[in-house]
């Protein structure tokens, strides 16, 4: 299919999970595509996997300073841009009393203060119209043990395609969120359990979804192409609850 066919899009964190299959997918319907990434071992796979025609960018989600050279280097490739997915994140799960102010901070850098000043400098250069996706979760909807400053910072994005859909509607600019359950990706490898640990925290969040299993990063990005496309023009400031039923609990 050509859903996407001629556009020009950037997906942060687009070098594993979520942001990887979106990429695929954004390609197969017809996209240009840059991804975003800091680990160069993944940066490295995707060239390879995404093909040559794919701008690879690193970038670190939490540097202020550095969301103007993202911007600059799309601007050098594709002249504007018509697609955000603002999909770089960062979990970490813990009790209220083992956090610091250094954890809280790199939690809230990189899943919201980055990403808001990367559609800040982006701005100049989004085109009308333009999709912006956020990539939020429904642990901002439901009462999870551990996941204080993760949800927060998750909540956070989900008032910005409101506040910021009210603001830039005007110039063209969709804003809209998908807020998926646990998902299988290697996030989960991130959160510095043991693999024995891992293994009891995967059970025990599986065991809190109605469909009885982790979702798929291909069922996420399915609907990050639709938001992203022009079947949702008339679709601003909503979010796309993709959990497994979790949030209804």
């Amino acid at each position: 299919m050509d859903r996407l066919k001629g556009k020009r899009a950037l997906i942060t964190g687009g070098t594993s999970g979520i942001g990887l299959e979106t990429a695929r997918q954004f390609l197969s319907e017809g996209a240009r595509v840059a991804v975003t990434g800091t680990n160069p071992e993944t940066l490295e796979a995707a060239r390879k996997e995404l093909g040559p025609d794919v701008v690879i960018i690193k970038a670190d989600a939490a540097d202020v300073a550095g969301q103007k050279a993202v911007a600059e280097a799309i601007k050098q490739a594709f002249g504007g841009l018509d697609i955000v997915f603002v999909n770089a994140g960062v979990a970490l799960l813990k009790p209220v009393e083992a956090w610091d102010e250094v954890g809280f901070d790199r939690v809230f850098d990189v899943n919201v203060k980055g990403p808001y000043f990367l559609l800040q400098a982006l701005l100049p250069i989004l085109s009308n119209p333009a999709s912006i996706v956020l990539n939020t979760s429904v642990n901002a909807h439901i009462g999870m043990p551990n996941s204080s400053v993760y949800a927060a910072s998750k909540a956070a994005l989900q008032s910005f395609i409101r506040t910021l859909s009210g603001e830039l509607i005007g110039r063209g600019v969709r804003l809209n969120a998908v807020s998926p359950g646990p998902v299988a990706t290697p996030l989960y490898g991130k959160l510095g359990f043991t693999e024995t640990d891992l293994k009891a925290v995967a059970e025990s969040i599986k065991g809190q979804v109605p469909a009885g299993r982790f979702g798929k990063p291909s069922e996420i990005a399915k609907a990050v192409v639709f938001l992203a496309s022009d079947e949702a023009a008339y679709t601003v400031g909503s979010e796309i609850m993709i959990d497994g039923g979790m949030g209804t609990l």
